[in-house]
């Protein structure tokens, strides 16, 4: 079997059904693919969770989706890295759902920081690969914008966006603006602010966990088209 072409650590499902959905965790800046899968335990047992490394290498150890200058108010990016790791995240959907045998139609992502950045990035842009997204303390790119796909392919989308209201990082404007360009989309949005920094939050991990079960235990939503 070829190795995928993303690094990778992965947690089998609990419960042995099959096809497992799939819930692939993406890092933040700096980071690796050890870091979001310590969330595992707290995350719904049904999951096949496949957390994956940025293929930009920073520093040994320390790994991204793209270079960043972090200014808080105008973060200053590598737009031809960020275009490539969109394309590279949405290969590997592929050929994790191939490999390892999940359910197609229930990718689900879920990512930090610049994690969430690429997620939102992904989803809005290929939706048909994607059931659902976190998107804890990110931002929407504005070079994501034009490769938007259809209304009627984003219709229903499933999002959560969460955001701490002390993020120094990454200001609580950056999600606030994120949720007001995606209030204008018809894609299934869901908002919330927490009391916390640049973080994963006991509580905001609760409500994405409760999210993410939501999404399994609801009704198959109608394909999207593309």
């Amino acid at each position: 079997m070829p190795p995928l072409s993303l690094v990778h650590r992965v947690r089998a499902p609990q419960d042995g059904a099959a096809p497992p959905p799939l819930l692939l965790l993406l890092h933040g800046v700096g980071s690796h693919e050890e870091d979001l899968l310590g969330l595992a335990p707290y995350l719904d047992p049904r999951f096949l969770i496949v957390s994956a490394r940025g293929p930009v290498t920073l520093a040994p150890g320390m790994y991204a989706w793209f270079q960043v200058v972090l200014d808080p108010a105008n973060p200053v990016i590598n737009p031809e890295q960020a275009e490539s790791s969109r394309r590279a995240i949405i290969r590997f959907i592929g050929e994790a759902v191939d490999v390892y045998h999940a359910d197609p139609a229930r990718v689900f992502l879920m990512g930090f920081s610049q994690g969430a950045i690429m997620s939102l990035s992904v989803a809005l842009t290929a939706p048909s690969a994607v059931a659902g997204v976190v998107a804890m303390s990110g931002r929407l790119l504005p070079e994501v914008l034009p490769l938007l796909a259809s209304p009627d392919a984003l219709r229903g989308l499933p999002i959560l966006l969460q955001h701490g209201t002390a993020d120094q990082v990454l200001p609580v404007q950056h999600g606030r603006t994120a949720r007001d360009r995606l209030a204008a989309l018809p894609v299934d949005l869901h908002y919330r602010e927490f009391a916390m920094g640049h973080q994963v939050s006991e509580e905001s991990l609760t409500e994405a966990a409760a999210w993410l079960r939501g999404r399994l235990d609801g009704p198959p939503d109608k394909p999207r088209s593309t």
